[in-house]
């Protein structure tokens, strides 16, 4: 076929695999894909079909076959394409039917790029449910399992089948993702098969019976068939699909079983855990199931009868599941046991003070807040340019049950003091009090993180800001906002690749080992996270004992409240050491810059002015004789003082109006000049930057337009704006004005 000449003058390809042969030698040359795109297009209005012409061309070739971007997919794409621009093209009820049977057999082959405009094209939603249903199931009676469920899943005909006949093939194949998206739209059958796969966890059930009549099965991995697997699969999909996790009740128990170990090891074995704390998990994890009390009663009587006896009791379970005579000595052990357990006490409290890190600060000067009006104190302290933040959260543990953690506390240290914030109850009161009192705890909370001019020091931030978001769902973009922040975890990182040998306090310390032995003090586990960091940085670790408490339970004990407010504060400590002294801890003066910032989050600096110069009320420097004649203006109120913002200082009004200023402001597509109008109409001084002022200034009065440095941030300019205009913010005035989210519209 000559394609410089004849392809032009009349249509080519009245036979399919004529056009396929052209296709084909145009495909291979690079240079020639405009002329191919072209010889498509002319192709298919040559066609008598080009629905049939179509399959003719798959069928009578193999490269499509392949995964990538293949001629085939080429095609197919473009004949969809060109369907939409030509809907006349005859697609007749039988000669419909007639196409798709043969296409369907070439789905069974074809890569996954290729199944929805196959599918689009010959309209297969459209074809007769009984016909589609048995094409499935004959590629399930060949094998093809994983293509018989993502077919399944392109035609919406899971309804119509037996879930676990589907998924219990692609399970044994390790094929998870496809069950998932198997049941993804269909909560019925995610119910369905959560119950299938939580019977199989079953007491006495063996999964070898249940795996067996696939023993034949391609790719075939039976070690990831057994009670523990199932068991995370289970609580993963429990998570992603939101349902009751009473559905599995059998996973459920297995997940506290663990849990009564893992509390009977921590109390007894690591001893790392206060028995208040130990008892409070072990009564909500136990419930009422008597399997799980009878368990932790079993534990017990290895290691101290004495409480198995009074468990049992407290549960009201029959003495004979205890050792004959036992339940009469109870009280002797019990009188016993508490005089051993007030001397354990005493004497932990006096290592604790020599061993672990205490706080530096009063009791007095810890605050734990529960209301708005006590929170502002906070505010008032935490949001100042230059201030250094030690940011911490608490929750209760789940011990792998479903769901992320919410926040019950949130503690903010600063230099002397330290906040705890209520989360659950000040988020309860916001919600009672009407949409505008709601959104006034997350506002402050993402003007702290997103202000660069205030550091923020945390360890592990990721997952704090995580369960925040799940506590609080206006905060669910807050990682996207962060500026100033200083993650001591990467810092810790870095300091345990040269670990050898860090000095501290002027003497050498084995960086991997802790100056007191844990056998000294008592502890047998091994310090690690933070409280390793703690002991390298300050000389000791953090006592831990309170880590695990229940910290949605009110009131917070003496010893949480002083566990969480030394998480907080000990950040802004080794903050501090590590800034002063780098290199005694095996780091440079300039990876240090590199990981912290050197501060850089400090406010800037105010430059001071000569007698020769000073602001005039445009913002721009006039001389120091216009500024000797004026006074400053005398104090307003921010309800007293009302801005017009032009459309680039978006950010500075919504600061201003957080802090109870009356603005307007100028859409994105406004003119300029309309900022006069406004300002004109309603009284109001123009914000504006750059050229615009020297337009908008000769608009309005005198003193009525200010320019703000457009390269400063937003709480700088505001922090410029008040002083120039005298406006005295108070307490009170903060968010008076505001409604939404920070990022809304004013």
């Amino acid at each position: 076929m000559n394609q410089d000449s004849d392809s032009s003058d009349q249509p080519t390809g009245q036979d399919p695999l004529l056009l396929l042969k052209t296709l084909q030698l145009l495909w291979t040359k690079q240079e020639q894909r405009k002329q191919l795109k072209e010889e498509v297009r002319r192709g298919f209005a040559g066609l008598e079909d080009p629905l049939a012409g179509l399959l003719a061309m798959l069928e009578n070739s193999s490269d499509w076959k392949g995964k990538g971007h293949s001629l085939g997919y080429y095609i197919t794409t473009e004949l969809q394409l060109w369907i939409k621009e030509h809907p006349a093209v005859p697609q007749s009820g039988i000669q419909l039917k007639k196409l798709q049977a043969r296409v369907l057999r070439i789905l069974s082959q074809c890569p996954a790029n290729l199944l929805d405009p196959l599918i689009s094209i010959y309209q297969l939603h459209t074809a007769d449910r009984n016909y589609l249903l048995e094409h499935v199931s004959h590629l399930y009676l060949k094998g093809d399992y994983k293509e018989a469920a993502i077919l399944s899943i392109k035609l919406k005909l899971q309804p119509d089948q037996d879930v676990e006949k589907m998924c219990i093939p692609l399970l044994l194949q390790d094929k998870v993702n496809v069950v998932e998206d198997y049941v993804g739209e269909y909560p019925e059958l995610q119910s369905k098969l959560l119950q299938i796969l939580d019977s199989w966890c079953e007491p006495g059930v063996n999964i070898r019976d249940i795996t067996r009549p696939y023993q034949g099965l391609s790719r075939y991995k039976p070690e990831k068939f057994n009670h523990r697997t199932l068991s995370k699969l289970v609580f993963r999909l429990l998570d992603r699909f939101h349902v009751d996790p009473a559905l599995c009740p059998n996973v459920v128990n297995q997940r506290h079983l663990r849990t009564l170990n893992y509390l009977f090891y921590k109390r007894f074995v690591e001893k790392t855990m206060t028995e208040e704390n130990w008892a409070d998990h072990v009564q909500s994890t136990a419930g009422d199931s008597r399997c799980l009390q009878g368990h932790l009663v079993q534990l017990l009587l290895r290691h101290c009868p004495g409480r198995a006896a009074r468990w049992a009791r407290h549960w009201g379970l029959p003495m004979d599941v205890l050792p004959p005579g036992l339940a009469e000595e109870l009280p002797e052990l019990h009188t016993q046991q508490r005089v051993e357990e007030a001397t354990k006490a005493d004497n932990y409290e006096d290592s604790k003070k020599k061993d672990c890190y205490q706080l530096p600060i009063s009791r007095e000067n810890i605050h734990f807040l529960q209301t708005w009006e006590e929170t502002l104190q906070c505010w008032e302290k935490v949001l100042q340019p230059g201030q250094v933040v030690g940011v911490d959260m608490e929750w209760k543990p789940s011990f792998g049950m479903v769901g992320k953690p919410r926040v019950a506390l949130l503690q903010m240290a600063v230099k002397d003091e330290v906040f705890l914030l209520d989360l659950p109850r000040l988020l309860e009161q916001a919600e009672l009090e009407g949409e505008k009192e709601k959104e006034k705890l997350p506002q402050f909370i993402q003007m702290l993180y997103s202000d660069a001019a205030i550091t923020k020091l945390g360890y592990g931030m990721s997952g704090d800001l995580s369960s925040l978001a799940a506590t609080c769902s206006a905060l669910k973009d807050i990682e996207k906002q962060l500026h100033g922040v200083v993650d001591l975890l990467t810092v810790d990182k870095q300091l345990q690749k040269g670990c050898g040998e860090w000095r501290k306090d002027g003497r050498k310390v084995d960086g991997l080992s802790p100056e007191h032995s844990h056998e000294e003090r008592g502890v047998r586990q091994r310090e690690k996270g933070l409280s390793l960091l703690v002991h390298h940085v300050l000389g000791k670790p953090l006592d831990k004992t309170e880590q695990l408490s229940n910290w949605e339970k009110r009131p917070l004990r003496e010893e949480q409240i002083l566990y969480a407010a030394s998480d907080a504060y000990c950040l802004l400590e080794i903050y501090e050491r590590l800034c002063r002294d780098p290199e005694s801890f095996g780091l440079s003066s300039d990876l240090m810059e590199s990981l912290v910032g050197k501060r850089s989050i400090k406010p800037r600096a105010k430059k001071q002015l000569n007698k020769q110069e000073a602001l005039s009320p445009s913002g721009q420097q006039c001389q120091g004789s216009q500024m000797e004649t004026s006074r400053a203006p005398a104090p307003v109120s921010p309800r007293e003082f009302s801005v017009v913002c032009d459309n680039m200082l978006q950010g500075l009004g919504r600061y201003l109006r957080c802090l109870g200023v009356d603005v307007r402001m100028l859409d994105n597509e406004d003119d300029h000049r309309k900022a006069a109008e406004i300002a004109r109409q309603e009284g109001r001084v123009i914000l504006t930057s750059g050229l615009p002022y020297q337009t908008l200034q000769s608009q309005v009065g005198e003193g009525r337009c200010f320019s703000v440095n457009c390269s400063e941030k937003a709480k700088e300019q505001a922090l410029q704006v008040l002083k120039h205009f005298n406006v005295q913010v108070s307490l009170s005035d903060i968010f008076s004005r505001c409604q939404g989210g920070l990022a809304g519209p004013l």
